[in-house]
């Protein structure tokens, strides 16, 4: 029910009073006309309301004339006609004029439906006030209240006067508690129990104090919505000649309870004898016939019915039949309980697309949102492109809504524009990022990107870092639509120089600096193929002498100058497939989003290795309008080397090894703080100088070991979590879709497969006398927390507050975070 609809303006005419003059049946001629009493409405403007001129005889008839056409004019509250010898008088007072519009108490109704609702009477500031409509007004917004359950509710229109006949107008609203539903009654159903019958209702009564979806409070469309569910219940399982007999409505003595009662007949279950198609099918009747679902022999079932309807309108729409007739006809045969199903079919005239508009882009361009169309102009109008269309369009990051309509040409039957409106949302971001954690307390970043440059589409970034243990800097470039089949170029440029010492991770140095270049395909819809090469040039240096890394390094090292810089290049190439059926760009509610990939270094880089990675994102809508959703999402990655060197199998080099721990891993954890530790292997003292000189060694089952505070990586990694997206408190909801709430649960861990920690088990720690443990190492991390993300003017904002569940001695709990420019 719309709110203006229950608003209802009274137009009230007050009564004249003719003084001083003759009785009202006499009758003269004017000689002249004068008006008393004008303040702002004009002369000339009043004249023209005046159905007298000089020289018109006037009597009776005419003076309620004028006094209506006065009236009409909506500038008087009062007039008197009088007469001085041959003069017309006419004194009027005008109606005040609205100053100001205060709207005071109002919780359900917002302002602006308000407001709306006023336009529509003609009350809005600046124009006079009729007082008359303000009764009706006062009781429509009561009507309105008792609607939704507030009976107690109360509405008052009070009017300020002010100098030079201005007023100030308040609504003044006390709405009061709605009314809670006490009791639900069902009379007269033999078959289903209550209990059934009422589990699909919205309106809930005496539920469970953790029950927050449920809606107690009555609401008069509400009951109407669950009167037609209670129908559908029944048709759907045959029951044709079900029917809802009366409803009663009662309210407690304080108004604050609802009882509601309603009387059904069950009747009994039909089945279909028969079903016949009739109508021009456009020689489709064989496809048709045999994708029905409705089946001789079977229950009749309303919902089959509509299916089958929407289907066969679906299917010709696909044709440019957009506007089919598609009607079924029940012949009930109340003896043998039974029905024949006639579908009358009217294709009507196929219809073409004139032409297609956008409307609200006023960033983005009309060539670019044509991109995503795949319905063209001049052929015949498809429901299922336009769907696509639809589709394609929002999951562009910075379409926040898009919907269409056909408008019908006027003069033209078979032709239609098609109308997309979007609503766009911030395409660039400024990416800023604060974080902390127990160990590296506080970290900063920061970065720009564009994923719709001036409205062209096309993806441009430029990332600038500089903390302590790195130094970063990138550009990349992405052209969605390179080519009008919808083929992408792209390419990235990046130098990075870290310090693993001052982020407490081992002990290296490294410099990379990189080029490289994608091309994708379209598939069809949803699914993507892309290809990418990379050249890297990496030097390593200031290594520290862990365990894992020797083994890399040892393909490398100068005997002669063991701490020399190691540098290494390598050619990689990489194919990726993608699938995504998001329902958005940004903060989608429902569908999915997977990635595969496999990238491996070519035969003559310096290093050969390969590494493959799936990440995939489920969403699955709880509630209807999908503000309450659920999210599983995983991510599985192997690495490892191929060929040898120097007569040793390569490996996948150390710093390209898979992490864990932060924002986009493992929420709860720092960076890189999960997975496998450096280990630093000490030779035992214990050695024995011969009398010749020769140095005997001594047990290496007592040799020691220290373990670097943080996680070197490993060549695999198993990543997962899931996600309940909530409504976001005191946030209304048309802006549901620029604000995120969620409850999460973090796990995952990372490994290295090829390195033999059997071989390391008995050693000593080097600080305390126990055996190195590596159990825990292959156990998986967890964590939990709530995040908040939002879409500001400055891109995507995320602030976390998580905690690790599931952790180990010495790693690093990270217990909130705030990001501008990422979305997790």
């Amino acid at each position: 029910m719309k709110f203006n609809q229950l608003v209802v303006a009274g137009i009230l005419y007050s009564s004249a009073s003719l003084a001083n003059a003759a009785s009202s049946n006499s009758e003269f001629v004017v000689e002249d006309i004068r008006v008393e009493g004008l303040q702002r409405v004009a002369l000339g403007a009043a004249l023209t309301y005046i159905p007298v001129q000089k020289g018109d005889e006037l009597n009776a008839f005419r003076i309620t004339q004028l006094i209506r056409s006065l009236y009409s004019s909506t500038h008087f509250e009062n007039i008197a006609v009088m007469r001085d010898g041959n003069t017309l008088v006419i004194r009027v007072a005008e109606r005040p004029t609205i100053s100001n519009i205060i709207f005071e108490g109002n919780d359900d109704i917002k302002d602006e439906q308000l407001q709306e609702s006023l336009d529509g009477n003609n009350i809005r500031v600046g124009e006079p006030l009729d007082k008359t409509v303000l009764t009706s007004i006062e009781n429509g917004l009561k009507d309105f209240f008792y609607s939704i359950g507030k009976y107690n509710a109360d509405v008052t229109a009070i009017v300020t006067p002010l100098p030079r006949n201005r007023v100030d107008l308040k609504l003044l609203f006390e709405e009061g508690d709605a009314a809670e539903i006490k009791q639900i009654n069902i009379v007269g159903n033999d078959i289903f129990s209550d209990t059934e019958l009422l589990e699909d209702f919205e309106l809930q009564y005496n539920t469970a104090w953790y029950d927050f979806l449920s809606e107690t409070r009555y609401q008069q469309q509400t009951l109407q919505g669950d009167m037609e569910t209670l129908r559908n219940f029944y048709m759907d399982r045959g029951y044709l000649r079900f029917n809802v007999e009366s409803t009663q409505v009662a309210m407690s003595p304080e108004k604050d309870g609802i009882y509601i009662s309603l009387n059904i007949t069950e009747g009994e279950q039909y089945t279909i004898s028969g079903v016949e198609l009739v109508g021009d099918l456009l020689g489709h009747e064989d496809f048709i016939e045999q994708v029905l679902p409705l089946t001789p022999g079977e229950l009749y079932s309303q919902a089959e019915v509509t299916y089958t309807e929407e289907y066969i309108s679906k299917y010709l729409g696909r044709f440019g039949y957009a506007y089919p007739t598609v009607t079924t006809v029940p012949e009930i045969n109340d003896e043998d309980k039974t029905v024949k199903l006639t579908l009358r079919v009217d294709p009507g005239k196929r219809i073409y697309v004139r032409r297609i508009n956008f409307n609200g882009n006023t960033i983005t361009a009309d060539e670019v949102l044509r991109q995503n169309v795949v319905q063209m102009e001049g052929t015949w109008l498809s429901n299922s492109m336009l769907e696509t269309s639809k589709n394609s369009m929002s999951r562009l990051t910075y379409m926040e809504d898009v919907e269409f309509e056909t408008v019908r040409i006027p003069g033209k039957d078979d032709q239609v524009d098609v109308e997309f409106n979007v609503k766009e949302q911030p395409s660039g971001s400024f990416n800023a990022g604060i974080s902390y954690g127990d160990q590296t307390k506080l970290g900063l970043q920061a970065g720009i990107q564009q994923d719709n440059f001036l409205g062209t589409g096309k993806q441009i970034g430029v990332n600038l870092s500089t903390v302590s243990y790195q130094k970063q800097a990138q550009l990349s470039y992405t052209d969605p639509f390179f080519t009008i089949d919808g083929i992408s170029l792209g390419g990235t440029v990046a130098y990075s120089e870290f310090d693993g010492s001052s982020f407490n991770v081992i002990q290296y140095n490294s410099k990379r600096w990189s080029i490289g270049g994608t091309i994708g395909y379209p598939i069809d819809e949803f699914n993507r193929v892309s290809f990418g090469l990379t050249y890297s040039d990496v030097e390593l240096s200031n290594r520290g002498y862990y365990e894992q890394t020797n083994r890399f390094y040892e393909q490398f090292t100068n005997e002669d100058d063991p701490d020399a810089p190691i540098e290494y290049t390598s050619l990689q190439a990489s194919i990726a497939w993608s699938r995504s059926t998001l329902n958005r760009g940004l903060f989608p509610t429902a569908g999915s989003s997977q990635r595969a990939s496999f990238s491996i270094t070519t035969p003559n880089s310096d290093v050969n290795y390969f590494k493959t990675v799936y990440d995939a994102r489920f969403y699955f809508p709880v509630s209807r309008d999908q503000r309450w959703s659920f999210l599983t999402k995983l991510r599985l990655g192997y690495g490892n080397g191929y060929g040898d060197i120097n007569g040793s199998d390569q490996i996948l080099p150390f710093n390209e090894n898979f992490t864990a721990g932060g924002a986009d891993t493992l929420r709860g954890f720092e960076n890189n703080t999960v997975g496998p530790r450096g280990i630093q292997r000490t030779s035992s003292q214990n050695s024995v100088t011969l009398p010749d000189g020769t140095v005997v060694p001594g047990d290496p089952s007592n040799d020691s070991y220290v373990l670097s505070r943080r996680s070197l990586g490993g060549n695999a990694m198993a990543l997962g979590g899931i996600e309940l997206i909530v409504p976001t408190p005191f946030v209304e909801e048309d802006s549901s879709n620029s604000v995120r709430t969620s409850m999460f649960v973090d796990v995952g861990n990372v490994w290295d497969t090829e390195f033999d920690y059997e071989e390391y088990s008995r050693l000593n720690n080097a600080g305390a006398n126990e055996l190195l443990d590596f159990s825990d190492w292959t156990l998986f991390r967890s964590s939990a927390g709530i995040s908040v993300q939002w879409i500001s003017p400055m891109g995507p904002m995320v602030f976390s507050f998580s905690k690790a569940l599931k952790e180990r001695d010495g790693d690093d709990a990270k217990f909130f975070t705030f990001n501008i420019g990422q979305t997790f």
